[in-house]
C-alpha cells in the first residue's frame, strides 16, 4: 500500500542524511525526490505544487535543535528528521481536519445515508460495512437495494443482509425514488433508526441517471451523502467527487480498494481539492475491513513510521480482553506451549495479511522481509496441527525422537528441516517470554506480552527503544519473530542467558574439546603400537 508515496520521502530522507543544516540547495534536492513521487502517485498537480511551497517555506532557514532532552536522555535530531516531521505535519493539514462521524437525527429521529458512486467503485460491500458498524455501535438499520440496473446487485445486498442479519428492502419494478420513499415508511413500521440507501453506480457526465440521483435526494433528504471512490482511479476520482459534489452538495467520502493502491493520490488530493473530508477507508473485502479515516495515521504511514493507534484497535477487535489477560500472565510465567503459539497465530491472522500488520508498525517496511507471505503463517499452522496432543504440550519429545519430526513433516505436507526450524524459533520464543517476564520493559507492553487494557501505552512509545531492547536481550531481527514463518527468518534468536550460565556453557565446550583431543591422540597412539 502507498508503496510509490513513500518511495519519495524515502529517497528525500536519504539525501538529507550526513547534513548539518538544511538550507536552499540542499532541501530542493529533497523537494524533487517528493515532487516525482507524488506526481507518480496520481495526486492532483495544483495539490502537489502547494505542498512543496508549504515545506519549503517552513523548512528554508529553520533553526534544526539537533539535541533535545526526553525524560532526562538526550535525543539526537537531524535536518532529516526535522525535514520528515515538517512533511507529516503538511500531510496531514493536507488531508484533514476530519470529522469522521455521520450526522445523526436527535431523538427517535429516523437517519437517512445515501451511498452513490461510480460502477464498480464498491458501493455495495461498502454499504454492508458500514451496516455492520452501525450494528456494532447499537443502531437498528435497514438497507434499501435502489440498484435495479446492474444484474444481481439486489441479490448481493440480500446476502449481506443475510450474514448481518439486517433487513433488505426491495419492491420489484419500482422506479429508486419511489422505492427510496418508501423505504422511509417501512423503516418507521419496523422501528428501524437508520435506512441505507444503496443507489447504482453511474457516470457523472448521465444526466439522466444523475437526475434520479438528485430526485431520491429532494424526496428522502438524506442526513449523509456518502460518495464511494476507487483509490485506484487516482485524479479521475477526484474530478468525479467535484462532479457529484457540484450537484449533490456530499457530506463526504469513503476510499475503497486503499489496500490494493501502491499510489494513493486520491486519498491526499480529494479533501484539498473538494472541502469535503474522507470519513472513511476500505481497507479489505470483508465486512469488518472499514476503518474511520485518520490523516494523522495515513500521514505517518506515508511516510514508513507506520500506525500503532489503528493496529491496535485491530488488535482490540480480534482479541477477549479477560483470555488475552490470562494469556499473558501464562506465557510471561514461562508456560507457552505450542496451543498457546497456535493460538497466537490465530489472532495475527484474525487482523489481516501480515504485510497490513507490517505496514502499521512503526518502520514496519523497513523490517519486512522481502519474502513476507501470508501462506507461511497457514504452513506453521499446519505443522502444529500435525502434532499430537502431548508433542502440543511438550515440544521436547520432538527433539528426543527424531521419528516424530518425520512423521510431521509428511503430515503438513512440509520438510523435516522447515519443522526443526519451527521448532527451533519456538524455543527462542520461549526463552525470550521468560525474559520480559522477569525484567519489565517497554516489550512488556506489546500485544500479548501483558494485559490488553495496558496496549494503549504502545501509542505513545518510542519504538526505537523497543528495537534496541530486542538486540540488548540477544535476540536479533524482530521481524524473524514476526511471520518470518518457516525458514524466512534473516536472523535465528538465541536463547538469553546468565552471564553464569554463560560461563558454565563455555566451560562445558571446553571439556568437551579437550576430551575429543585426548581421545584422538588415544587412537593415534593404538594405531602406531599396532
Amino acid at each position: 500500500m502507498l508503496e510509490i508515496l513513500s518511495k519519495g520521502f524515502k529517497s528525500a530522507r536519504a539525501s538529507l542524511s550526513g547534513k548539518t543544516t538544511l538550507d536552499e540547495s540542499n532541501i530542493k534536492d529533497a523537494l524533487r525526490e517528493v515532487r516525482l513521487s507524488l506526481l507518480e502517485a496520481d495526486v492532483e498537480f495544483n495539490v502537489v505544487k502547494r505542498f512543496l511551497a508549504a515545506v519549503e517555506e517552513k523548512a528554508v532557514g529553520e533553526l534544526v535543535v539537533t539535541r533535545v532532552k526526553h525524560k532526562g536522555e538526550a535525543k539526537s535530531l537531524g535536518p532529516a528528521d526535522h525535514f520528515i516531521n515538517i512533511c507529516h505535519d503538511e500531510l496531514e493539514a493536507l488531508m484533514g481536519p476530519v470529522d469522521n462521524e455521520l450526522s445523526f437525527k436527535s431523538g427517535t429521529g429516523l437517519t437517512t445515508i445515501m451511498m452513490v458512486g461510480l460502477q464498480g467503485a464498491g458501493k455495495t460491500t461498502t454499504t454492508g460495512k458500514i451496516a455492520r458498524d452501525l450494528l456494532d455501535k447499537g443502531h437498528k438499520p435497514l438497507l434499501v437495494a435502489a440498484d435495479i440496473y446492474r444484474p444481481a446487485a439486489i441479490d448481493q445486498l440480500k446476502v449481506l443482509g443475510r450474514q448481518l442479519e439486517v433487513p433488505v428492502y426491495s419492491v420489484p419494478n419500482v422506479a429508486p425514488p419511489d422505492l427510496c420513499e418508501a423505504a422511509l415508511r417501512e423503516a418507521r413500521f419496523n422501528r428501524n433508526d437508520v435506512v441505507i440507501f444503496d443507489t447504482a453506480g453511474r457516470l457523472s457526465v448521465d444526466e439522466v441517471l444523475m437526475n434520479e440521483l438528485s430526485e431520491i435526494r429532494s424526496r428522502t433528504s438524506p442526513d449523509n451523502i456518502l460518495l464511494v471512490l476507487d483509490a485506484m482511479t487516482g485524479q479521475d476520482a477526484v474530478r468525479t467527487a467535484s462532479a457529484f459534489d457540484e450537484r449533490l452538495d456530499l457530506s463526504g467520502f469513503v476510499l475503497t480498494k486503499l489496500d490494493g493502491d501502491a499510489r494513493g493520490g486520491a486519498a491526499i488530493s480529494v479533501k484539498e481539492v473538494t472541502g469535503k473530508p474522507i470519513k472513511y477507508l476500505g481497507m479489505g473485502e470483508t465486512l469488518d475491513k472499514l476503518e474511520p479515516f485518520r490523516p494523522e495515521g495515513l500521514a505517518s504511514r506515508i511516510l514508513g513510521m507506520g500506525d500503532i493507534v489503528s493496529l491496535v484497535q485491530d488488535f482490540e477487535k480480534v482479541v477477549d480482553e479477560k483470555k488475552a489477560e490470562e494469556d499473558a500472565k501464562k506465557i510471561l510465567s514461562g508456560e507457552f506451549t505450542m496451543v498457546t503459539f497456535l493460538e497466537q497465530i490465530r489472532t495475527i491472522k484474525k487482523m489481516g495479511s501480515l504485510k497490513d500488520v507490517f505496514e502499521k508498525m512503526p518502520f514496519g517496511n523497513d523490517m519486512m522481509p522481502a519474502d513476507l507471505d501470508d501462506k507461511q503463517l497457514t504452513r506453521v499452522e499446519a505443522v502444529i496441527l500435525s502434532m499430537t496432543k502431548s508433542e502440543r504440550r511438550e515440544p521436547e519429545l520432538l527433539g528426543q525422537q527424531p521419528s516424530r519430526t518425520r512423521r510431521i513433516a509428511q503430515g503438513s505436507g512440509t520438510t523435516i528441516k522447515e519443522v526443526r526450524d519451527l521448532v527451533q524459533r519456538f524455543f527462542g520464543m520461549r526463552n525470550m517470554m521468560k525474559q520480559v517476564g522477569k525484567q519489565p520493559g517497554l516489550l512488556g507492553n506489546l500485544p500479548g506480552f501483558k494485559q490488553l487494557n495496558q496496549l494503549k501505552q504502545l501509542r505513545g512509545a518510542n519504538m526505537g527503544d523497543f528495537f534496541n531492547e530486542f538486540d540488548e536481550m540477544g535476540m536479533g531481527d524482530p521481524s524473524a519473530m514476526m511471520g518470518g514463518g518457516l525458514g524466512g527468518a534473516r536472523r535465528k534468536a538465541r536463547p538469553v542467558m546468565s552471564a553464569a550460565e554463560r560461563q558454565a556453557r563455555v566451560a562445558a565446550k571446553t571439556k568437551a574439546r579437550q576430551k575429543s583431543k585426548n581421545a584422538s591422540k588415544a587412537r593415534k597412539k593404538n594405531r602406531k603400537r599396532k
